[in-house]
């Protein structure tokens, strides 16, 4: 709202420094600082008033080292972070923006299901919160708007290579005013389902592929296997999410860590010079998500300042499954779906870990009579717990390794 403001005033009456706002750049900066600020102010006076109304996290008795100091700390935290989210977005970036509006969509929907499921656990006194099954249909219907705005949406488009040329000098491909002439290395906008994979010197993967076996016209059939890899991947790693958020600020950190390798990801492939210089997938107009991004990064910064340990508050459903889900939706945005085993490295080992688990208990009991296990407790991060590892060191290694990760993925951008 107040990008549309200030560029009406330069425009009309030449303001002075309205211009600024014209710049992704300063946008982004200041998405990250309002919502640092809305984080922490907001964040004491919630925690004050969830205290007061009694609305507190119930624990469930794992026999886990300082599991009972933590009875009764106030939840439902993610209200903090997706105002701290939403109101800078809201204000600095361009709301007419395809990309921004899905996203701005697929945080308020998951927030929804999110804040339901700790309503019913925490009013209603249902441990069991909202159904699973419930959880699965709403992350599916998103699945649904993401996948099909992205196939069918004429404004969802990427620009192709002209040629086989890896690069063109800056200094080459500004025309005589001085402003970018796209033609020099990049065709015209088109519709594509293509993506990006890690690590492959012709590094796009087309979907396509997937049904090619139909023939001529395969691409306007694609809609059929797109939109269910588009729907898991968002089950996935919201749900992964939702397993990490088990460590005071472990999946708040996490994701901070994780926003700040997708705003890394979304202004280089949004940003014409970057992406040919990288050579790599240009996508107009995704640059805007800069600006998310960066409020994003500030919220989980801005509430980690209470969750890290000894939480103050918990962010619960709301939060988590929101923060997972917007990651997923974001990197599908961006194209960069398939890299997220690798900078949602930490998400995914939750992830398995439960499902190995599982897998293995069932296996077990049905072969042999009685359940075995592969780890001492899921997800991971319990299995060191019961190891002895205190908590405050288990969440900063896997910081650690979340970082190491994210530079792996940046380093992707060129090794291949």
């Amino acid at each position: 709202m107040l990008y549309y403001l200030f560029i009406w005033l330069h425009e009309a009456f030449d303001f002075p420094g309205a211009g600024v706002f014209q710049y992704i750049s300063f946008r982004a900066a200041s998405a990250l600082i309002l919502s640092l600020f809305i984080s922490m102010i907001i964040g004491k006076r919630l925690i004050g008033f969830l205290r007061k109304k009694q609305v507190g996290e119930t624990i469930r008795d794992l026999g886990l080292e300082g599991q009972s100091a933590k009875q009764g700390t106030p939840t439902m935290g993610g209200l903090i972070i997706l105002a701290a989210i939403l109101i800078p977005t809201l204000l600095f970036a361009k709301l007419h923006n395809i990309y921004v509006i899905l996203i701005l969509i697929s945080t308020i929907w998951l927030g929804i299901i999110g804040f339901l499921d700790d309503y019913i656990k925490v009013f209603r006194k249902d441990k069991k919160g909202l159904a699973g099954k419930f959880k699965i249909i709403g992350q599916i219907g998103l699945g649904l708007i993401v996948g099909g705005t992205m196939y069918f949406n004429k404004d969802i488009v990427i620009r192709e290579k002209t040629s086989k040329q890896a690069y063109v000098p800056t200094s080459e491909i500004f025309n005589v005013e001085g402003n970018i002439d796209h033609t020099k290395t990049y065709k015209i906008p088109a519709k594509s389902t293509k993506t990006t994979i890690p690590f492959l010197k012709n590094n796009e993967f087309d979907y396509t592929i997937l049904i090619s076996w139909i023939g001529k016209g395969a691409y306007n059939w694609t809609f059929i296997v797109f939109i269910p890899i588009i729907i898991f991947i968002i089950i996935a790693v919201s749900n992964g999410a939702n397993l990490t958020d088990g460590l005071d600020g472990l999946a708040t950190g996490s994701s901070a860590i994780i926003g700040m390798t997708l705003g890394v990801l979304a202004y280089v492939s949004g940003n014409y010079v970057f992406a040919n210089y990288l050579n790599i997938m240009y996508i107009p107009d995704t640059g805007e998500l800069a600006i998310y991004i960066s409020a994003f990064v500030g919220a989980c910064i801005g509430f980690l300042w209470y969750n890290s340990y000894p939480a103050q508050i918990f962010m619960g459903d709301t939060g988590s499954l929101a923060l997972g889900g917007v990651i997923a939706v974001f990197a599908i945005l961006i194209r960069k779906e398939i890299m997220i085993p690798i900078f949602c490295g930490i998400f995914l080992i939750e992830n398995l870990s439960v499902v190995m688990q599982v897998g293995y208990f069932k296996y077990t009991k049905h072969r042999f009579g009685e359940g075995r296990r592969i780890f001492l407790m899921s997800p991971l991060h319990h299995h060191f717990q019961i190891k002895g590892y205190h908590e405050s060191k288990i969440v900063i290694r896997f910081f650690i390794i979340g970082i190491m990760l994210a530079v792996l993925t940046i380093v992707t951008l060129k090794l291949r």
